[in-house]
């Protein structure tokens, strides 16, 4: 038996794609259940109507596939370019924005996404995100136009390269990826590790070390580039969809005007990282709401001993502490992108955000699945994605841990990372 999720409380309909010009038509009561304090109301009507037809695109193409092509690990490229004519993709950047838009509205897309899939979420999200922001933050005005405007019309798909084999949560210090210039030419050599979409990203950001002052730069590097190889990661147990991979950078050429110009060190890295992580803490918002909803429907239609298993103390305790875990982070995903927005976000608010938020949805996921009982570990109930999905969103863009340690950094002024 499969079990639908109540989403919201009228069913979303794609709206126009034109922008408002009469913000009461906007389609205030299309709002998720599990947006309890009404956090919507935040956004714009041009917003809402934007989040909403990704909300629709979501449950039209997405969810009726997402079981299947998580189960058999493979990801639904052709998704890409249909999603991308939504104007959402590339949405933060003045060459491809299609309306003006805030940072907390950037972060509800990706909450709409993940809360149908997290593995989606994850491949939408290391294009436009990790990849599109070392572009638009580190690129020079030529590289922004050249990259920028097919990336967000689909026509591209990027990667992000940092993590290596050896070089995990130390990569500021640790990165083992090389790049020695010669004229107008760097050459490359190393390894990458776990970086989505590398099996078929038409670009991938390359990170490493310049061997002629130790610091950190950024590459662009593109498909089919001799001497890069990139290999699926199998048997992975978590975000099955996403297609990671191990890279090898066996001496490949990349040419001057494919450096990211405006990139001089990791301090310039941790200005993407800064914003990416935002997106994490909201993609963990999505996971624990999709869990909650799925939790949610199983109980009130699954009975025992008699009655809807909803109706019982024990369970209704679960999902109030779900849904207030899902408040609580709500709050804070709101104020860490509005500190954005106002240019006053610190290091320390994006990791705090990340550490709280998915440490939340790593409690949530648990109990949405505790709820579910048994048939919570099938993929039928519509929990078991999400559950699994999780233990990777808890872990990258930096652990809890180090994390913690930017905020603890923060509070006391010492760091304490070695």
């Amino acid at each position: 038996m499969t079990f639908t999720s109540p989403a919201t409380t009228a069913p979303p309909t794609a709206p126009s794609t034109g922008p408002t010009t009469d913000p009461s038509a906007t389609p205030t009561s299309a709002r998720l259940d599990a947006d309890f304090y009404g956090f919507q109301d935040v956004l714009t009507p041009r917003e809402q109507e934007a989040a909403l037809a990704v909300r629709a695109f979501m449950e039209r193409e997405v969810r009726p596939l997402a079981d299947d092509y998580w189960d058999r690990a493979e990801c639904p490229v052709h998704l890409f370019k249909p999603f991308a004519e939504l104007g959402s993709v590339g949405a933060a950047w003045a060459e491809t924005a299609r309306f003006e838009n805030s940072a907390v509205f950037r972060g509800w897309v990706g909450m709409e996404l993940a809360r149908v899939d997290s593995s989606f979420c994850t491949f939408i999200g290391v294009s436009s995100g990790l990849a599109m922001s070392s572009i638009g933050l580190g690129g020079s005005p030529e590289q922004r136009e050249q990259w920028l405007p097919p990336m967000a019309a689909g026509d591209l798909i990027g990667a992000f390269g940092l993590t290596e084999p050896l070089a995990g949560s130390d990569t500021a210090r640790g990165l083992r990826t090389t790049a020695t210039r010669h004229g107008d030419t760097w050459v490359l050599h190393g390894a990458k590790r776990w970086i989505g979409n590398a099996t078929f990203a038409d670009v991938v950001v390359i990170w490493a070390k310049d061997t002629a002052d130790d610091q950190v730069k950024g590459f662009l590097v593109r498909r089919g580039t001799p001497g890069f190889t990139a290999t699926k990661i199998e048997r992975k147990q978590s975000l099955r969809i996403v297609q990671n991979a191990d890279i090898v950078l066996d001496g490949v050429e990349v040419a001057e005007a494919d450096r990211l110009q405006g990139i001089d060190s990791f301090k310039d890295v941790a200005k993407v990282l800064r914003v990416t992580r935002d997106g994490v803490a909201w993609q963990s918002l999505g996971t624990m709401i999709g869990a909650y909803e799925a939790a949610v429907a199983y109980t009130a239609q699954r009975e025992q001993f008699g009655h809807p298993i909803a109706s019982y103390q024990l369970m209704q305790d679960k999902l109030a502490t779900a849904l207030a875990n899902v408040t609580a982070s709500l709050a804070v995903c709101v104020r860490v992108s509005q500190l954005q927005d106002a240019g006053t976000q610190r290091d320390a608010h994006a990791a705090m955000a990340k550490s709280f938020v998915t440490t939340r949805m790593r409690e949530t996921v648990a109990l949405a699945r505790e709820a579910c009982g048994g048939n919570g570990i099938t993929l039928d109930t519509g929990v078991a994605r999400f559950f699994a999905d999780a233990e990777a969103v808890y872990t990258f863009e930096g652990t809890r841990d180090m994390n913690n340690l930017i905020v603890g950094r923060e509070i006391t002024g010492h760091a304490a990372f070695v």
